[in-house]
């Protein structure tokens, strides 16, 4: 066999799993070994250094530089001793990806040689180029200053002979440039909103801390399969290939038995995740086959999102050790399940309670009440947002796809959450209290079970759903940094917090006592947010009329959902909650606008390659034979009758042949003149329209014709892998 495609696939059944040498203990013992946790601080900082360091984790304070100076001194003595010989400022730029320049450990030393020195002011600050990343017109060309700041939040770590230093990235001016500075601010804004709101309840309460637990879906590809196929190495997925015979149908893979090879990159993933600190908990083979899952135990959400942007590169990197590329598109594969990225959603108090979680007390359960309710005021006032925060050209081909949440924001409660609401919006205040002899006042809502999971189906179509003690953004997509959802998340609850505790404290100014006031303002906010509330099928034409009818985003279009960000309600919030400013999100929408008309620029331009240099001219090739055959036929029988009979099977085929071939090559010719015409509209929110619009149409109906001749065209002669090989594990 010549062909190209079958050597591929031969090679990948000769595959065998790489044995990976397990540690010599158990995980809690190397868990953290490259990180520069409070042991280590402890263990190579001075006591009073180590002090003030954790009051800067703990309370936000600044480090004055000469304790920077000293932090910087136990890092490099631990990160030498670990065979670092390098230091980066590890960043999150607006790309989804992360950023880093490494320096070397190394100075003059005045003497004609050179000594190991890493100072405080490496620590704190570097200046990468702030023109070459996306900044949307906050920086021109020639104005190339930008600086990343150390966040002592979250631990360094060290990779290979690095030490990496998570930070933010600032413009000189002092706007964001990444993810991470407007999440600091967002949990920022939610800490002191909850906080306030929490001391109604307890006035020990101080802070509340961000949860944040992350669900991981991914696919895993031979390699060499991988590098046959074009459209997966430039852009992600599969610009055509017809459904394998054998997919998910069966339901067969979801949990099934996890296979040897990919067992094996699963254990070296987790050993070195382990290493570097991220606490993975759960793995599994997820819906689609050569789909799978890894999930984290919670954490507090800042270092949840490095975790998670650490381990994305991890996966691709151990992938390929094992002979696999890790795929992290939404959607790489059409007519089975996309990944996504599920972010678990909670707060919890530094009192060590969880403020989305049912309590003992009928207190407790009206703080509960409280939390849940001001959550669902932020999503239903800002459900456009929240759905422009997790939208991308990517994640919109999972969206609404029948295995993912639609593309409408909307909450799932369960049965009995709704109607503990019910019955506090319709009841009055009299019907709301009994008397408890000389202890006072109780209120006359019935004890919510703790384990509300065992009480509340899941709901798999929800995008936003209440699970038990916290809330899951299901919506997230697999490959998108979950900053961008929890900025908008952490901020829009925020804001609901302040308004919540402003109207609170005016109907206590007024004499109203402070459960009077809770319960009044909870039955205002439970009547106007009902509208977000949906427990039922959200893949179902009727909840989308319905959806439209309760006044939700049914925006389809990526580009238009974008708007959402510079709508004058969220432009107020993110600069309420000092989170982000009207200028940020402007260059943060050019950003989207320009990074989404330039992913279907790169789609457009690999399917018209394809087509063109690979799809038509096997076609046609395969047509000849089928022509040659007729031709001899001919000759070889003089009957015309007998001709015809035999003869008409391959005649038909060729005529499907040219249908689908002149189809492709008059619609790819098409592609590219709307497009050459679209790149000259100047304006980027027009051009992205116009892409959405004009040119991403024509991807899907070329598609349609390549797969018709997948199934025609001779096997041995198709150029690039099937489905049937890409998505089965050998």
């Amino acid at each position: 066999m010549s062909n190209l495609r079958f050597k591929v696939v031969e090679e990948a059944f000769k595959k065998r799993p790489v044995w990976v040498d397990m540690p010599d203990a158990r995980p809690s013992d190397y868990f953290a070994k490259y990180v520069f946790n409070r042991e280590k601080m402890f263990k190579y900082l001075p006591l009073n250094t180590y002090k003030q360091l954790l009051n800067s984790i703990e309370q936000g304070t600044p480090l004055p530089l000469q304790v920077a100076d000293e932090v910087a001194g136990g890092m490099k003595r631990w990160a030498m001793e670990m065979g670092a010989t390098h230091c980066t400022h590890w960043f999150q730029p607006l790309t989804e990806g992360t950023a880093e320049k490494h320096d070397a450990f190394v100075e003059h030393d005045g003497k004609g040689g050179m000594l190991e020195n890493f100072s405080g002011k490496e620590l704190v600050q570097q200046e990468p180029d702030a023109s070459s990343f996306p900044n949307g017109g906050i920086r021109s060309t020639f104005e190339a200053r930008g600086y990343s700041a150390w966040d002592p939040a979250s631990p360094v770590f060290i990779i290979g002979d690095t030490l990496m230093i998570p930070t933010v990235f600032i413009s000189y001016t002092g706007e964001a440039l990444d993810y991470k500075a407007p999440l600091k601010k967002s949990l920022a804004a939610i800490d002191k909103a909850a906080t306030e709101v929490a001391r109604y309840f307890d006035e020990n309460v101080k802070r509340v801390r961000v949860n944040l637990g992350w669900e991981q879906e991914y696919f895993l590809v031979d390699e060499g399969l991988y590098a046959a196929r074009p459209d997966l190495l430039l852009t992600g997925r599969t610009l055509m290939g017809h459904e394998s015979s054998k997919n998910q149908q069966m339901d067969d893979h979801y949990f099934g038995a996890i296979p040897e090879r990919v067992a094996e990159f699963m254990k070296d993933l987790e050993i070195q995740a382990l290493e570097l600190g991220i606490p993975c908990k759960t793995r599994h083979n997820e819906a689609a086959p050569n789909q799978f899952e890894l999930a984290p135990i919670f954490e507090e959400c800042n270092l949840a999102v490095d975790h998670n942007m650490l381990l994305m590169s991890l996966m691709r990197t151990v992938a390929r050790k094992h002979g696999f590329r890790c795929l992290l598109h939404e959607k790489p594969f059409a007519g089975i399940n996309g990944s996504g990225k599920h972010n678990n959603w909670s707060l919890t108090t530094d009192t060590g309670v969880l403020l989305h979680s049912p309590g003992k007390t009928p207190e407790d359960n009206l703080r509960f009440i409280t939390f849940v309710v001001q959550t669902l005021v932020a999503v239903h006032r800002h459900n456009g947002l929240l759905k422009a925060s997790i939208m991308s050209a990517t994640n919109a081909h999972r969206l609404g796809g029948g295995e993912a949440p639609p593309a409408i924001i909307s909450g799932f409660l369960g049965p009995q959450l709704n109607e503990m609401l019910d019955r506090i919006e319709c009841s009055s205040k009299e019907q709301l209290f009994t008397l408890e002899g000389a202890h006072g006042m109780k209120l006359d809502i019935p004890q919510i079970p703790e384990l509300m999971v065992d009480n509340t189906d899941r709901n798999r179509t929800s995008p936003f759903a209440f699970t038990g003690n916290r809330f899951e953004f299901r919506a997230v997509g697999a490959m998108a940094n979950c900053a961008g959802a929890m900025i908008a998340l952490n901020a829009a609850v925020a804001e609901a917090l302040s308004d919540f505790k402003a109207r609170v404290d005016a109907l206590m100014a007024g004499g109203e006592s402070k459960i009077c006031a809770i319960l009044d303002v909870l039955r205002e906010d439970i009547r106007s947010c009902r509208g977000i509330l949906f427990d039922g099928n959200g893949y179902s034409e009727e909840w989308h009329r319905e959806a439209a009818q309760r006044g939700l985003d049914c925006e389809t279009s990526c580009p238009l959902i974008f708007d959402r960000y510079l709508h004058e309600s969220s432009v107020q919030m993110f600069e309420r909650t000092h989170v982000m400013s009207r200028h940020e999100l402007e260059a943060r929408n050019e950003i989207k606008w320009e990074t989404y008309y330039k992913k279907i620029q790169i789609e457009s331009r690999v399917l018209g390659d394809l087509c063109m240099n690979h799809i038509i001219p096997v076609a046609t090739k395969y047509q000849s034979e089928l022509a040659d055959n007729v031709h001899k036929l001919h000759l070889v029988f003089p009957d015309p009758e007998k001709v015809k009979s035999l003869t008409a099977y391959n005649i038909d085929l060729i005529e499907k042949i040219n249908k689908h071939t002149e189809f492709i090559a008059v619609n790819v010719e098409k592609m590219v003149e709307t497009r050459k015409r679209v790149n000259r509209i100047e304006e980027i929110r027009a051009k992205a329209i116009a892409y959405h619009d004009e040119v991403a149409p024509f991807l899907d109906a070329i598609r349609r014709h390549i797969d018709s001749l997948e199934l025609i065209v001779e096997d041995e002669l198709w150029p690039l892998p099937k489905y049937r090989e890409l998505l089965f594990v050998r």
